[in-house]
């Protein structure tokens, strides 16, 4: 109520400075609010302390708010009047009765609550602008969008700029240009281009994938990327995921599609044989390149692109297997994430309005995910009808040090897909029976965890992850020979040299810069039993060579 009140605030103080100005909706949000405006002429992030010093003027002189009902024709006849065509439209799509808040000269629109007064607002602050369409679809005029935050107390409100600019510190866009991993270029929006360290990285991650997949009893496979579109109509996409799809209309007949996701292409591996009770659960796993035609302005970093890679698995198994696979899939994901000392919350999402299949599937299914969120302690919420529509899910929640909830991977049972492309399997009777699918996917996607790890690390990866382990800085000329030497004693290490004509002190300052964790300075007195090793964070040590190995050794194993 507190934040919902202030946007009101926002509201009058915008229409006060900007006479002509057409507000639209402003919503409370999480940490905050926003208010979406269509201004005369642009605004600027200059331009927001005056409008926050117009907010603490009302503030200073107080505002109470007030309830009133009106009818639908009252309340168009008034906005029509004052020339606000976005009031004018809610007013048409609204459902119940049409209720007025007002504060001051100012009345708004809204279903509330509010405030009885503004006395409990002590500190506010405008956070930033963005375009956002109206209502979403970008065939809509482009509004501007200011938002801002309210507390109970200036104290507050100044631990939560202190977050928000540690955020900035961490966003991984910045840090992905300064520490050389990935950038972007608008010859393919929305599509990293991965730098050799940032790939150090993946790999890393795709080494773990594979590893933990064999031990797990998964299967590599690798499908196309590119199907007709009978396919996608088969598996249910055509219909309900067509406009974030890229299509490929090869004449007046045919058009493929660039896939989406791997889901499909699974279902035909599974169908191309015969399969009987024995084979089963089997278990696909593919990390493969998918493309998603995502609006130009939801893109935003590794988190939302349209290349993106997600660690697939889909689990093909009979009725009386789901729990157990269920449980493989939850033991899996706790160790992934425990790895890197992310603590995972679920949301269960159930059936959606536009869903596929029976309520009775739908009931079944629904309830086999529910047991196994009770059956492995895992604390949840639901979203109701945010399911896929081919089954409910699951969806992994993590939170980094700052406190933020990121969603990353995703567990779902789906009995549609498979009914869809005719799959079952030979049961033990020699009769056929539905086969089940559990889709699986626990980095989410490589793009997103890597830009949560860059955040979460600072940037600052474990050992293990480090795209440089150790780099080596040769005081002079005369110590190159030995320097190099000493890199190909550390083979298997990831390790660099800094032969740069710049000073010690700048080099050792790059280092820091980018977060390398060993740094070892030669000169004269060094030698293999006796280095000056710089650990991250500048604890200095001297370390033989066997032992820097050992060290280094120890730190980047993971079991």
């Amino acid at each position: 109520m507190l934040r919902h009140s202030s946007a009101h605030l926002l509201a009058e103080a915008v229409r006060r400075l900007y006479p002509g100005v057409k507000i639209a909706i402003g919503p409370s949000i999480e940490n905050g609010f926003y208010y979406d405006f269509e201004f005369p002429e642009p605004i600027r992030d200059e331009d927001l302390p005056r409008i926050e010093e117009e907010i603490r003027r009302e503030l200073d002189e107080g505002r109470q708010w007030t309830r009133e009902e009106v009818s639908a024709e009252e309340a168009r006849e008034r906005f029509e009047a004052e020339n606000e065509p976005y009031k004018v439209e809610l007013v048409g799509t609204a459902e119940g009765p049409i209720s007025f808040y007002t504060q001051g000269d100012f009345t708004d629109l809204c279903r509330g609550p509010h405030l009885q007064d503004s006395r409990p607002i002590k500190a506010i602050k405008l956070t930033g602008l963005a375009g956002a369409y109206w209502r979403g679809d970008e065939k809509n005029t482009q509004l501007t969008r200011i938002y801002g935050t309210a507390f109970y107390s200036q104290a507050d409100l100044d631990a939560y700029l202190e977050r928000i600019e540690e955020a900035k510190r961490r966003d991984h866009r910045r840090l992905g240009q300064q520490l050389d991993l990935f950038h972007f270029d608008e010859h393919s929006p929305g599509s990293p281009f991965w730098h050799p360290k940032g790939m150090v990285i993946w790999n890393q991650l795709e080494d773990l994938r594979r590893r933990e997949n064999v031990a797990r009893g998964y299967n590599e496979v690798r499908t196309p990327l590119i199907y007709d579109k009978a396919l996608w109509v088969t598996s249910g996409h055509w219909e309900k995921f067509r406009e974030n799809m890229f299509l490929i209309p090869i004449d007046d007949e045919h058009v493929y599609g660039i896939k989406p996701m791997n889901c499909p292409g699974h279902m035909l591996l599974y169908g191309s044989a015969l399969r009987s009770y024995r084979d089963l659960p089997l278990r696909y796993a593919e990390a493969a390149p998918l493309h998603r035609n995502e609006l130009a302005g939801a893109l935003h970093g590794l988190t939302r692109v349209r290349y993106v890679t997600q660690d697939d698995a889909h689990i093909f198994c009979t009725r009386d297997q789901i729990a157990a696979e269920l449980d493989g899939c939850v033991a899996y994901l706790r160790y992934l994430y425990g790895l890197f000392g992310l603590e995972a919350r679920a949301e269960f999402s159930t059936r959606p309005d536009d869903k596929l299949g029976t309520d009775e599937e739908w009931d079944f299914s629904e309830g086999e995910l529910a047991a196994a969120l009770e059956r492995n302690t895992i604390p949840y919420e639901v979203g109701e009808g945010e399911g896929s529509f081919y089954g409910p899910k699951i969806d992994l929640h993590v939170t980094d040090v700052l406190g933020r909830s990121w969603q990353l991977g995703t567990i779902q049972l789906d009995r549609q897909m498979p009914a869809r492309f005719g799959l079952t399997y030979v049961g033990a009777d020699n009769a056929e029976h539905p086969v089940f699918v559990i889709h699986r996917a626990l980095y989410g996607s490589f793009e997103r965890f890597i830009a949560i790890l860059i955040e979460h690390y600072a940037g600052a990866f474990p050992v293990w992850l480090a795209p440089v382990q150790l780099r080596v800085i040769p005081v002079g000329q005369d110590h190159r020979e030995a320097v190099h030497a000493l890199k190909e004693k550390l083979e298997g290490l990831r390790v660099d040299l800094d032969e740069r004509d710049e000073t010690v002190g700048k080099r050792i300052r790059d280092a820091e810069v980018e977060k390398i964790p060993y740094v070892v300075v030669y000169g004269d007195k060094e030698s293999d039993d006796s280095l000056a090793v710089r650990k991250r964070g500048g604890e200095q040590i001297t370390l033989s060579l066997e032992a820097l190995r050992a060290e280094i050794s120890e730190v980047v194993s993971i079991s």
